[in-house]
Order: C-alpha cells, then sequence, then structure tokens
C-alpha cells in the first residue's frame, strides 16, 4: 500500500497499459497493432504475440503482460538540486521513452516507468552537481544529452530506450533572481558604456581623417594655384617679351627709314618733357636740374643723349657701306646759337 502511494506521488498519470485490464483466454485473439502480448504457459514463458489474428489453448495458455510499442511521455516531478556553486534549483522535465523488447521490461523490471523516472531523477541531480548555476542555463542541450546517456546506459538490461530528455522549468530562489537581475543590468550598462566609447572613438577617428583629407585637399590645391599663377606669369612674361622684341623690331625698321632719326628726337623730347613735368606729382620728394626754367637747355640736353647713343649704330653702318664716287656734298654752315635758339 505505501508502495502504491508512493508511486501515485511521483507519478503522472500511467499510461492506457496500464489501467487496461489483461485480455481472457477464449482461443482466438486479435492483438491490436503496436502492441505485444507476453502469453504463459503453465506460468512461464511461452511467446509473445504479434498484431493480429492468434490461438492459444485455453486455461493452459495465460496473457501475463501487455507491453504498448508506442513512444511513452513521463512527467518527471520537479525536485532540488544543488549546482557546483551551491545554488539551489527547482527543476523538472519531460521523458520520451519506447519499449524496444517486451520480453526484458516484462521480466527485467518490476515497473519500468517508475524505475525510469527514478533513474532521470537522480542523474538530473548528478549531472546538474558538475555544473554551475550559470552553465545550467548556457548548457541545457548538453544537460539533456547526459540524462538520456545515463538512461540508456541503466535501462539497456529493462528493454526500455531513452530517446528524448526535456528541462521544462529551472526555479531559482529569490535572492539568487534578484542577484541575476542586478548582475545583467551591470553587463548592460557596461555594453552601453562600451559602446558609447566606441562610438567617440570611431567619431573622434573620422574628425581626425576628415581634417587630414582637407588639409591634403587644401594644400594640393594650394599647390595647383602656385604651379597654375606660376605658369600664367611665365606665359605673360613670355608674351611680353615677344611684344616687346617686335616693337623694338618695328622701332628699328621705322629708324630706319627716312627722317627716322628726326622722328626719335622729337619723341624723346616729348617723353623728357612729359616725365619732368610729372615729378611733382608723383613724389613729395623732387630733386630738379639747376636750369629748370631753360626748357631749349634740356631738349637740347636730350636730343645729345639720343645722339650720343646713336653714334656706335651710324658709325658702323658708314664702315659697312662702300665708298661711292659722288662729289661731297658742302657742309652746311653752322647756325649761330642765338638764332638755334630762337628757332626751338
Amino acid at each position: 500500500r505505501s508502495q502504491q502511494l508512493k508511486r501515485s506521488a511521483w507519478l503522472a498519470p500511467a499510461p492506457h497499459r496500464l489501467n487496461s485490464g489483461l485480455p481472457v483466454n477464449i482461443g482466438v485473439l486479435f492483438v491490436p497493432q503496436q502492441e505485444a502480448w507476453v502469453v504463459e504457459r503453465m506460468g512461464k514463458f511461452h511467446r509473445i504475440l504479434e498484431p493480429g489474428l492468434n490461438f492459444l489453448i485455453p486455461l493452459l495458455d495465460r496473457i501475463r503482460y501487455v507491453q504498448s510499442l508506442k513512444e511513452i511521455v513521463i512527467n518527471v516531478p520537479e525536485q532540488s538540486a544543488v549546482t557546483l556553486d551551491n545554488v539551489t534549483l527547482q527543476i523538472d522535465g519531460v521523458l520520451y521513452l519506447r519499449v524496444m523488447d517486451p520480453y526484458k521490461a516484462s521480466y527485467g523490471v518490476e515497473d519500468p516507468e517508475y524505475a525510469v523516472t527514478q533513474l532521470a531523477q537522480t542523474t538530473m541531480r548528478s549531472e546538474l552537481g558538475k555544473l554551475s548555476l550559470d552553465r545550467v542555463f548556457r548548457e541545457r542541450e548538453s544537460l539533456n544529452a547526459s540524462i538520456v546517456d545515463a538512461i540508456n546506459q541503466a535501462s539497456d538490461c529493462w528493454g526500455i530506450r531513452c530517446l528524448r530528455y526535456e528541462i521544462k522549468d529551472i526555479h531559482v530562489p529569490p535572492r539568487v533572481k534578484e542577484s541575476m537581475q542586478m548582475q545583467v543590468e551591470a553587463e548592460r550598462r557596461k555594453r552601453a558604456t562600451v559602446l558609447e566609447s566606441e562610438g567617440t572613438r570611431e567619431s573622434a577617428i573620422n574628425v581626425a581623417e576628415g581634417q587630414k583629407q582637407a588639409q591634403i585637399l587644401a594644400s594640393e590645391a594650394e599647390k595647383a594655384e602656385q604651379i597654375n599663377k606660376a605658369a600664367g606669369e611665365a606665359n605673360a612674361m613670355l608674351v611680353k617679351a615677344r611684344a616687346k622684341a617686335e616693337a623694338i623690331q618695328l622701332l628699328a625698321a621705322a629708324l630706319a627709314q627716312q627722317h627716322g632719326s628726326a622722328a626719335a628726337s622729337l619723341s624723346v623730347a616729348e617723353q623728357y618733357v612729359s616725365a619732368f613735368s610729372k615729378l611733382a606729382k608723383d613724389s613729395n620728394t623732387v630733386l630738379l636740374p639747376a636750369n629748370t626754367g631753360d626748357i631749349t637747355n634740356m631738349v637740347a640736353q636730350a636730343l645729345g643723349i639720343y645722339t650720343t647713343l646713336t653714334k656706335p649704330q651710324t658709325a658702323k653702318t658708314q664702315e659697312m657701306v662702300p665708298p661711292t664716287h659722288e662729289d661731297p656734298q658742302p657742309a652746311p654752315t653752322d647756325v649761330p646759337k642765338a638764332e638755334e635758339a630762337n628757332s626751338s
């Protein structure tokens, strides 16, 4: 009686095969699919009836056990277990098994389902004692696999094979739960701080890279500007030099013509007078010659400078021209200095 109460306290509602009564031998029997009927003849194992039509001898043959070959689901009750770091947990699970050998399941163990349930509970406590609390939550799959291997090693002689074991709920003490919550919050704050610092670092790196690229581009732009400016100045100097050369060539050609010397003298005199008239306008400091009022002397001085510069060229030209047999022209008479001044 006490054993039955213990079984009812630990086990879920029993499967259908335990609640159903044993069939009565009437000689002709029909065995349902996915069931195995164990027959004893005169109290000794005789054979296992296969699904379908079967014939037995009344009074001599008796159906002793009915085993279901379907997959059976057993609810493992909640139990307490202590982890490696001395945390008490309340844990339950679900066990999936199947009868592989009806003979062993009938004669190998008294109650195979109860035996497997107790084995699952003890194996669960043993495996949880090897893990810390954090690893229990991370390694639930490996924990389930370890429990299944341990059950299969022990239940091989019972003709039962454990297919799967799943942990349903893990209940943690309230204080431990609060500590875990605080740890989670601290970890999240840490991640937020790390992410913020990484964002600040990335931002500073991006700003520095942008400034570097801006300085490089600015220096390249300034370099290109200086190169273009120098090239423009060089081209301008070349153009000015060519224009000046052409102007000198044109001036030389004009001077080589008739009355060119007189035109040059007139131009020099005009430029001299114009430059002298601007001395008092361009600067406060003025250097004046002693005879500023004698315009005639100034013009004569300018013409003398031009004559001095053109004499070597005239002499050289005369040396290159061959002598002629024409009669020399009479030298012009000297004009008195007074008349020359008046004419000027």
